[in-house]
């Protein structure tokens, strides 16, 4: 099932491949030859290889991963092997986008499609899903509760031009917090066990043991999932960059030196689950006072709810002063709806940004020269998964920058010309920009001008980067106060 969306594993599944894109780009290249001699290859197998790929681990572990893949390539015809290449570099072009997939499993099981969604966001995994449907039927369908130590996907929010804006959508009162400058996580408990998930459902609890420890002392309550955000805090309370933060998050060496040298803050917003409680359906407003009885007011996330705009600005002003991103905006009545987008929640900042995908980048010249520095964009069309282009850049980064990235771009190299790398959608950046403008040169229609890259989101999956669709509606949200051009 997840090979029908272009994943080799499940979203909540935290094993990757890391093949190398070049060596197994050529395997592919002489496909073919051997496949009719040879016993045809079974989805099964596939799996099964795929997991010795990924489970491969030590001295000698890339070697066995690269003659893993070839060996499976090399028995495949070569429209088979297409298909495989673009599961294993997350290029799949015909796939299925989740939702439809949901879909045909509410179809064929004539189980209500909202009950099949609501599984999915709590089990976070899509043939775990089927596999519950198909053989067990409606009753574990929507029997399907939270479970601890399997993270949910994030409650996600859209992006709103002004506070003003929020206070019309949320019927004239809304809560405004501090968008913190850092990563999101989620606090699994029950018992003496805390884990903490990542944004992207990564388990990063043996990098973060000073969180652990204030969760276990300073968290009321023996079993629960919050969500919070953390951030790194440098001189004067103000935040680290968070190429900083990052650091503590792949930190898997020398821990308690990282510790002392890049203090972490918690700043908890939510709680889903408590004492054996399902929250997600409970008022945004309840879950507050719950999430106030279960700790100190220095581990809330700041926060004021308001009718008055001038508040909220203030709010953002103060929020911006701090370091921070904005602000989160949060409909008093609305319910948690894990892995969905929708204006329950609102994100308010002072300048638009986009999540957006590396897809390819050109060799540079001059000073650049040896640096692959000009970056090709892409944002997902939401319709198909595939990731179109929207613009170029090599702004924004430093030499250091510039050094780091192109061994990363070469890693994912699935094919070249004389002057560009194309790579396996993975690396996303948030990217500033201008304005958006037409465009008939990219496919998908649109164009950034001036864009540059203000920092990597190693906390976003390829999958979490700004859609078409949304793309589209600041396009039209930017003739509000002037008159669009004639095409």
């Amino acid at each position: 099932m997840s090979f029908v969306t272009g994943r080799p594993f499940p979203e909540s599944d935290e094993r990757v491949l890391e093949v190398g894109g070049q060596t197994v780009w050529k395997v592919h290249l002489n496909t073919g030859q051997s496949a009719l001699v040879q016993s045809p290859v079974t989805i099964l197998e596939v799996s099964r290889t795929f997991e010795k790929i990924a489970n491969a681990s030590g001295s000698g572990s890339r070697q066995r991963k690269e003659m893993l893949m070839n060996t499976l390539l090399s028995r495949l015809p070569r429209s088979d092997a297409d298909y495989l290449m673009r599961i294993v570099f997350g290029e799949m072009r015909v796939g299925a986008v989740e939702g439809v997939v949901l879909d045909a499993i509410a179809e064929a099981t004539s189980i209500n499609p909202e009950q099949v969604r609501r599984a999915n966001m709590l089990l976070g995994s899509l043939p775990n899903v089927a596999e519950r449907a198909l053989t067990k039927g409606r009753g574990a369908i929507e029997g399907v509760g939270l479970i601890l130590f399997v993270p949910i996907k994030p409650m996600l929010a859209e992006m709103a031009d002004g506070v003003r804006d929020v206070l019309k959508e949320h019927r004239g009162i809304s809560a405004f917090e501090f968008k913190y400058d850092g990563a999101r996580v989620q606090i699994h408990r029950k018992a003496d066990q805390i884990k903490i998930f990542s944004r992207r459902l990564t388990d990063v609890t043996a990098s973060i043991p000073d969180i652990v420890s204030l969760a276990r002392e300073r968290i009321r309550g023996s079993e629960y999932l919050l969500e919070g955000e953390i951030a790194a805090i440098g001189r004067g309370g103000k935040p680290l960059p968070f190429q900083d933060l990052m650091r503590r998050f792949r930190r898997i060496h020398e821990i308690d030196a990282m510790v002392r040298s890049i203090p972490l803050r918690l700043f908890l917003f939510d709680v889903i689950y408590l004492d054996g409680n399902l929250l997600i359906d409970v008022p945004y407003e309840k879950r507050w006072e719950v999430l106030r009885g279960l700790t100190d007011s220095d581990l809330l996330a700041t926060r004021i709810v308001t009718r008055d705009a001038g508040e909220a600005e203030k709010l953002l002003q103060a929020s911006l002063q701090a370091g921070h991103e904005g602000l989160m905006a949060k409909d008093l009545k609305s319910t948690y709806t894990p892995g969905v987008r929708g204006k329950k929640w609102f994100k308010v900042k002072s300048a638009e940004t986009l999540d957006v995908v590396i897809v390819a980048a050109d060799w540079g010249s001059g000073r650049r020269k040896g640096w692959l520095s000009n970056y090709h964009l892409a944002v997902r069309d939401d319709m198909s998964g595939e990731f179109l282009v929207v613009g170029k850049t090599f702004k924004g980064l430093t030499d250091q920058e510039f050094t780091e990235i192109t061994p990363k771009l070469l890693e994912l190299k699935t094919k070249e010309t004389d002057y560009t790398i194309y790579v396996k959608p993975s690396i996303v950046v948030e990217v500033a920009f201008n304005e958006i403008q037409h465009s008939p040169h990219y496919k998908s229609g649109f164009a950034l001008r001036f864009a540059r890259i203000t920092r990597f989101r190693e906390d976003r999956r390829p999958e979490d980067a700004d859609t078409l669709q949304r793309l589209s509606d600041l396009y039209q949200g930017q003739f509000r106060f002037k008159s669009p051009a004639d095409f």
